[in-house]
């Protein structure tokens, strides 16, 4: 679950930009995002928490049989952190940063 400032802006962002859909939602409380098999979970911040910018130290790898079209549909519309690339280990793969700041990698096992 990612704690957001604005849940309306994440939510436009999440379904205008990367192609998700708003499945579930409390109010400003949680939205559950999903696209294809994929399901992420927003949260706003309460309280104290206001008070502090979002911090981890993670990311979120989403694999995919499509990165190569995920690539084109996302690289002229997000903040790129690391363009496509086939990677030694056998992954091909690129980073985004969402608009709160959270990475989140596409990945493809390649042979």
């Amino acid at each position: 679950m990612l704690q957001v400032d604005s849940m309306d802006d994440t939510i436009a962002y999440y379904e205008n930009v990367l192609g998700f859909k708003c499945a579930a939602r409390m109010d400003d409380e949680w939205a559950n995002m999903e696209r294809d098999d994929v399901s992420i979970m927003l949260s706003c911040r309460h309280g104290h928490e206001k008070d502090k910018k979002p911090f981890m130290t993670a990311s979120i790898y989403i694999f995919t049989n499509a990165v190569d079209e995920l690539w084109d549909e996302l690289k002229e519309k997000t903040n790129i952190s690391y363009p496509i690339e086939t990677f030694d280990f056998g992954m091909r793969e690129f980073a985004i940063l969402d608009c709160n700041g959270y990475m989140l990698q596409f990945g493809q096992g390649v042979e």
